[in-house]
């Protein structure tokens, strides 16, 4: 969930300083046209689905030596005049790139793929725009976890979402297609049942 701090519209540049100032650093923030919504802090359930994503694109990269993942809610810069800058749970970036090619503020590159897990007080319609921001960015794949219903629904630009089951494989069809991972292993807590 988020909400409003400012009426003032920043650019990308004066929010990532205004959000790393001391002052506002412990909280959690995205630019929404301009204008700074504070969001909420995610549970246990969000954090493991977060990490397990991270590390299963991270593998997929470091198996085909080529792509890197962002996480943590890293900025991506979605549109500029307003700016926006959104933080998905997970970005995939199909590219080569050196360490010290990567920008040490927002990113102005778009992911591949986006990657975003419900919170139990996100709202169908929030996340609903925040999908179709995404799109019309030109992010190519937009994946929604859902840590509940342990499912994955796929979103792409002009097609109908296609919802994967726990006891399913979801694959990065033809955008990324050597990408197979088993919507289970999303889930997964070692020596867990």
């Amino acid at each position: 969930m988020s909400t409003a701090i400012t009426r003032k519209l920043m650019t990308a540049a004066e929010f990532f300083d205004w959000a790393n100032h001391p002052d506002n650093a412990p909280k959690s923030y995205e630019l929404v046209r301009g204008e700074v919504v504070e969001m909420t802090r995610p549970g246990a359930r969000h954090g493991l689905v977060c990490v397990n994503a991270a590390s299963l694109f991270h593998a997929f990269a470091r198996q085909r030596q080529r792509g890197y993942v962002l996480s943590n809610d890293a900025g991506i810069l979605l549109e500029r005049d307003p700016d926006t800058v959104r933080g998905p749970d997970i970005a995939f970036f199909d590219e080569i790139v050196k360490y010290e090619d990567l920008n040490p503020k927002f990113s102005e590159e778009l992911p591949t793929l986006a990657l975003e897990v419900l919170s139990p007080n996100d709202r169908i319609g929030k996340v609903t725009r925040r999908i179709n921001e995404f799109l019309n960015a030109g992010i190519k794949l937009v994946w929604l976890i859902d840590p509940e219903a342990r499912d994955v629904t796929v979103y792409r630009k002009n097609r109908n979402e296609i919802v994967f089951e726990e006891s399913q494989e979801i694959t990065g069809e033809d955008v990324l297609p050597d990408l197979r991972i088993r919507v289970a292993d999303f889930f997964f807590v070692p020596g867990g049942k």
